[in-house]
């Protein structure tokens, strides 16, 4: 099979109605009538992971050569099953505030922490009694008094008129428990932010809350998810079937988004269009309304290049969530690999 044609497998192609080809084959990677046996060099050759972009919060990677179904996996286990430590358990003592106790928990419960999730254990049961190896205790006591000496009828921002009008997610303190002052010498669990509101507060106005953090995923409540966003997009890719002519070139290059569409002069001097760099295109189908670049232009995308986007929400480093997702799917392999093995072991037992 010629090149050509093993490369267009890879298309997914982008009409101006509809998206077609969209399932390479019935079975992922194999085709009638040849050899698709797995290869485990033939993958490594083919499997590709580039960093594109790496931010104290976001990173932006493209992993080549894989299924659409090991990329959702790996998507879906950085969402749903990387654990973190986010606050559980709630005691209010006293909450005097306009907010309601139940409506000023929720808030609480939603702060991300800045703790090392691999720290601690997991709770052994719903249960179970704190321990020092499950559990972070917080604790925030805040009161509202007037400042003296400031007049309201001159003043009137509450930050000038009042002492903590505002209650920040700063204003949480962690209560060592056991040998945790030394377990977390240096590196004190706190809020990953500390200035998001909580509440507010007026004179006389209180807040005694007791707090008690574990650790947990974000299959079972979305403030245990250690990612704001996390997605993939696959490769955008632009096909020219010819020359376009000239007097069209600016306006096909306005047809796609600054950038992906260059005017260079060629050997002989003549101005040609170039395709410069094709991921900052939106696939906004926009060059296919123009009748005069029909049959000029082809829009795809690659079927095995995805281009993956995560913010991290601050618990783990952007580029630590990818590795530990990794060690998760790789942990879901073993637990069915072990399951296969007993099950084919019992069978034979049983013959």
């Amino acid at each position: 099979m010629s090149q050509s044609s093993i490369e267009a497998r890879r298309h997914v192609q982008v009409l101006p109605e509809r998206v077609g080809a969209v399932a390479g084959s019935e079975f992922p990677g194999h085709y009638p009538g040849e050899d698709h046996s797995w290869n485990l060099e033939k993958f490594k050759k083919n499997l590709v992971t580039s960093v594109q972009r790496l931010t104290p919060s976001t990173i932006e990677f493209d992993l080549v050569g894989v299924d659409a179904s090991i990329a959702n996996a790996l998507r879906r286990v950085m969402i749903a099953e990387v654990p973190t430590v986010a606050i559980e358990e709630i005691y209010v003592w006293n909450n005097t505030s306009i907010m309601q106790d139940e409506v000023l928990c929720h808030r609480v419960g939603l702060v991300p922490l800045k703790i090392d999730p691999r720290s601690l254990k997991y709770r052994p049961s719903a249960h179970a009694q704190p321990h020092e190896t499950d559990t972070i205790v917080f604790d925030l006591q805040v009161r509202c008094d007037k400042i003296p000496g400031v007049d309201p009828k001159i003043e009137k921002d509450p930050k000038k008129l009042y002492y903590d009008s505002n209650v920040y997610t700063g204003m949480m303190k962690w209560q060592p428990s056991g040998d945790q002052g030394k377990k977390y010498k240096g590196k004190a669990p706190k809020p990953v932010d500390e200035d998001i509101l909580l509440v507010k507060l007026r004179p006389g106005q209180q807040v005694d809350l007791h707090c008690f953090a574990r650790k947990g995923v974000g299959a079972d409540h979305a403030k245990f998810s250690p990612v704001a966003t996390a997605s993939y997009r696959l490769l955008p890719h632009i096909i020219l079937r010819g020359p376009i002519p000239l007097e069209h070139q600016e306006k096909f290059q306005k047809c796609f988004p600054p950038g992906v569409i260059e005017l260079k002069k060629d050997e002989q001097g003549e101005q040609q269009v170039v395709v410069a760099n094709p991921r900052k295109d939106t696939v906004s189908r926009e060059v296919l309304r123009h009748p005069e670049f029909q049959d000029l232009v082809q829009l795809a995308r690659i079927r095995d290049h995805f281009i993956f986007s995560v913010e991290s929400v601050g618990q783990y480093q952007p580029g630590e969530l990818v590795p530990e997702a990794i060690k998760i799917l790789l942990h879901k392999i073993k637990a069915v690999e072990d399951g296969l093995d007993k099950l084919f072991s019992n069978e034979g037992q049983a013959a």
